[in-house]
């Protein structure tokens, strides 16, 4: 059975090793080798997101499966060590909350820990009076964002790393 928690400062590690994992192997047959490589240095661990109570983690049987959230600020991906960090608070009438750092275990894919993930996120963020999210999705992401009903808006490269790797802007009303 799922479980899904806040994630706390203790669980730092965990997450860490999980989305090296994840990144290592979830997104084979959608970037080049050299672009997943490339892809950790715009992806990876954002302490904010745990330090402001939005992150969280789901156990199976209390191994950690998965991790995600949302974020009332303005940086719309990476970790602490990417470029375009902006912590500035949004404002729900107007902008757009984000969805954050979503990686669930290669050995537990397609068992649902990402809709939950998103799931609770979008209720958090709309009782906080956002009602819409938006995210910086990889390719290996899109097609569960879409099932979930995600829109695109755009694609783009980020250029964090020595190779670009594509990414898509997409987009949800939830209020």
């Amino acid at each position: 059975m799922l479980t899904i928690r806040p994630a706390g400062p203790a669980d730092a590690a965990s997450i860490a090793e999980l989305m090296g994992l994840a990144i290592a192997e979830l997104q084979k047959g959608f970037l080049t080798p050299e672009q997943i490589e490339s892809s950790r240095a715009g992806m990876g661990l954002d302490l904010q997101l745990i330090d402001d109570g939005t992150y969280f983690c789901v156990e199976e049987d209390g191994a950690l499966v998965g991790c995600g959230g949302w974020s009332r600020r303005a940086t719309l991906y990476g970790g602490n060590h990417s470029a375009g960090r902006d912590p500035r608070l949004l404002d729900p009438a107007t902008e757009r909350a984000r969805i954050r750092a979503m990686y669930t275990h290669p050995d537990h894919t397609r068992k649902g820990i990402g809709r939950l993930i998103l799931e609770t996120a979008e209720n958090a963020a709309r009782n906080e009076g956002f009602r819409e999210l938006e995210m910086a999705a990889t390719m290996s992401g899109k097609p569960l964002y879409r099932a979930c009903g995600y829109e695109v808006e755009s694609e783009w490269f980020d250029q964090n790393g020595a190779v670009p790797v594509p990414l898509a802007t997409m987009w949800k009303r939830i209020g």
